[in-house]
């Protein structure tokens, strides 16, 4: 089982037109957020299905997809890390979590972030230090800052917010609407768990949260409740 061996399944089922709508859709153009990013054409269901068919893939072997220059490869790839380190084991969490941050300049993209952040490095960092997480957010690195963010999702669903809420105030001041949105989104989480946590957060920190990471955060609560954040 190899390398290779997943790249081949993954080309078998390209599709030039859905891959022409990727291109646009995760912005590829010059100056975007994706600039020069590939794609085969693959739906995430067929690529979550041949992850878990090359479940058992070696470590070694899916950094090689993770490090491929097409989209569907690296997805495929952080899938198949994502499913190795979910059995509660240190040893191998730590294992894949050491590959993820040693590639992580492939982690590039939002769903590449988003599909694999909270279940490799959140779940690691569960019962340990949490530094790393700091560090990334202060890199001028979008896609580190956003896995800083996204991945405290894993706190979240342990209802430990202070994390989310550290990592939050660190990206405040952040230009980029990818980062609004990550902010925005585990906020809007921490509602979900714990609405006075969350209140008690946007009391100190509404004012000075990006327009869209506000949106975000407030998309549960009742049209009044919205409104007066809104319009602080």
């Amino acid at each position: 089982m190899t390398y290779q061996d997943v790249k081949t399944a993954l080309q078998a089922q390209a599709d030039p037109e859905k891959a022409a709508f990727f291109k646009r859709f995760f912005k590829t153009g010059p100056g975007q957020y994706g600039e020069g990013d590939v794609f085969l054409g693959l739906s995430v269901p067929q690529q979550r299905l041949i992850a878990q068919h090359y479940r058992q893939l070696p470590p070694g072997e899916t950094e090689k997809l993770v490090r491929d220059p097409f989209h569907e490869c690296r997805l495929t790839g952080l899938i198949i890390w994502t499913n190795q380190a979910k059995p509660a084991h240190d040893a191998n969490r730590k294992l894949i979590f050491d590959y993820y941050l040693r590639n992580k300049e492939f982690v590039n993209n939002w769903d590449l972030v988003d599909t694999s952040s909270p279940g490799i490095v959140g779940n690691y960092l569960l019962n340990k230090d949490r530094s790393i997480l700091y560090e990334l957010a202060r890199e001028n690195h979008l896609w580190s800052q956003r896995i800083a963010m996204v991945s405290t999702l894993a706190f979240i669903r342990k209802n430990q917010f202070q994390d989310t809420f550290r990592v939050a105030e660190l990206l405040l001041s952040h230009r980029h609407d990818l980062i609004h949105k990550a902010v925005g989104w585990m906020l809007r989480e921490v509602g979900k768990k714990n609405p006075d946590a969350l209140e008690e957060f946007l009391h100190d920190h509404a004012g000075r949260l990006p327009r869209t990471a506000l949106r975000y955060a407030i998309e549960r609560f009742e049209p009044v409740r919205r409104k007066y954040y809104l319009e602080r």
